[in-house]
């Protein structure tokens, strides 16, 4: 309950969309971590995730909250239409690795991966930070090109925007290659 009141005190503290800090153009930091998929645990690492097409890479506050669930479901639904187009799609909070499984089964429906930062590190490094509430990331989202850079980002706490955004910022790359 502290945790719901702390992201609700956060997301009212940053009422509206904010920019990504990481624009593109910009070298998407590499990064590796725990991960989990149908809630078997493995190791992942981005640069390795690239050699494979492009990564939409979202962060998201914790998991099992209203907003973070809708937009896991969301993600689910659609992962097939982005490993059509040749792209991984990895969810990051700042949750254990032992929430992270639970939550990879029942709410991304095991379809893709969520990984753990729970030391923030990776939230850090791409500017996802939430502000006012430590120890979660904002809900940003990034497409990252097979060359390592990013080609799309977006910040908002309302989770409906992101998986239109990243597909279409995709379907453009996918296009023109």
């Amino acid at each position: 309950m502290v945790r719901c009141a702390a992201i609700g005190l956060a997301m009212a503290m940053a009422a509206g969309p904010a920019a990504a800090e990481l624009q593109p153009g910009t070298a998407a930091p590499d990064f590796s971590t725990q991960a989990t998929q149908g809630g078997n645990e493995f190791s992942f690492r981005l640069a390795d995730a690239l050699k494979k097409g492009p990564v939409v890479l979202y962060f998201y506050p914790a998991a099992f909250t209203k907003g973070c669930t809708e937009e896991a479901h969301e993600f689910a639904d659609a992962t097939a239409q982005f490993h059509d187009l040749g792209a991984t799609v990895i969810g990051v909070s700042q949750d254990k690795i032992a929430k992270l499984k639970e939550f990879s089964v029942s709410e991304c429906r095991s379809k893709f991966p969520v990984a753990s930062d729970a030391d923030g590190s990776i939230s850090k490094a791409y500017d996802a930070v939430l502000i006012g509430a430590l120890g979660y990331s904002n809900r940003t989202s990034y497409v990252i090109l097979p060359d390592g850079h990013i080609s799309y980002a977006y910040t908002a706490l309302d989770p409906t925007g992101h998986v239109g955004n990243t597909m279409a910022a995709v379907k453009k790359w996918k296009a023109s290659h």
